[in-house]
């Protein structure tokens, strides 16, 4: 099981470079921060796309709620992702991968991401480049 990043996820749902790795890493399973979810959706939305259509048809697919699962953002999370900060400020990570990044360690499993910066963290974490 790995959790996904919303730049993974977009990639695998709209089929760019990358999409294969994230789909071969499912094979196994997939949690999604629902902050990272919220990115996506907000991706389609300024995108002309409607979120609410988007999540209907994912969920109605099995990608969402099945094959990936929604975990909630926690107040032990945002503990997380508040440590992070100086860490990851100079390389520019959002709220959103900080928000990523403490999901994967509370259930400490690897992350997969297209953010090719994520290279650079020095985390006690498992991180994948999908493209």
């Amino acid at each position: 099981m790995t959790v996904l990043d919303a730049s993974a996820l977009l990639a695998f749902l709209r089929l760019e470079p990358g999409a294969q790795v994230v789909r071969d890493n499912l094979r196994t399973g997939g949690a999604l921060s629902t902050v990272n979810w919220a990115e996506a959706l907000s991706f389609f939305e300024a995108n002309g796309q409607s979120a609410e259509d988007i999540e209907s048809d994912l969920r109605a697919r099995g990608i969402i709620g099945q094959l990936i699962a929604l975990e909630p953002f926690l107040p032990e999370d945002s503990l997380e992702a508040a440590r992070l900060r100086p860490i990851t400020r100079p390389l520019g990570l959002s709220l959103g991968d900080r928000a990523c990044l403490a999901l994967a360690r509370r259930l400490r499993l690897p992350v997969l991401t297209a953010d090719q910066i994520w290279e650079q963290l020095s985390l006690d974490l498992e991180i994948r480049l999908v493209r």
